[in-house]
């Protein structure tokens, strides 16, 4: 009945039992209780910096190697990139990868030179010596963790 009335904004039954059994202990708060342990220092703005620039640096970089660079674990190492940069692993296979400015540049030239050599030479295209594929060195990583690489939700 109070999920009808209030919508999403209700606790729901289980939790509505819980905190009944706190009222009813005698516990008058709603603030959580201090508990023992440490403070989770792995997020703070300087790590959370760190690991984005050991990232920027090396895509590729596991999560073994991210921890070491940084001097963190493990898992605090996971929370970081999970919660803080919000970055997913996938496969580098499938990523696009994008020219910068100065291959772009370098490619155009190429290109137009061909075009002006096949205009000023017809018979430039049948003198074109190709080779056999099995020449073509192809780089074919031997595990999926070793092509993929990280990804932030607003890179392409």
């Amino acid at each position: 009945m109070p999920k009808e009335a209030f919508c999403e904004q209700a606790l729901s039954q289980a939790r509505t039992i819980e905190w009944f059994k706190h009222f009813k202990d005698g516990q008058e708060s709603v603030e959580d209780r201090k508990h023992s342990g440490q403070p989770s220092t792995c997020t703070t703005l300087e790590m959370t910096a760190k690991v984005r620039e050991v990232i920027l640096e090396d895509r590729l970089s596991t999560m073994f190697v991210i921890a070491l660079d940084c001097h963190t674990g493990h898992v605090s190492c996971q929370c970081i990139l999970a919660d803080e940069l919000d970055m997913r692993r996938i496969v580098a296979k499938f990523v696009p990868r994008l020219l910068n400015n100065e291959q772009r540049d370098h490619w155009v030239q190429v290109c137009t030179e061909l075009q002006n050599t096949v205009r000023h030479d017809p018979n430039f295209l049948s003198r074109v010596i190709t080779g056999d594929k099995s020449w073509l060195y192809d780089y074919d990583p031997e595990t999926k963790q070793q092509s993929s690489q990280w990804k932030m939700p607003s890179s392409p």
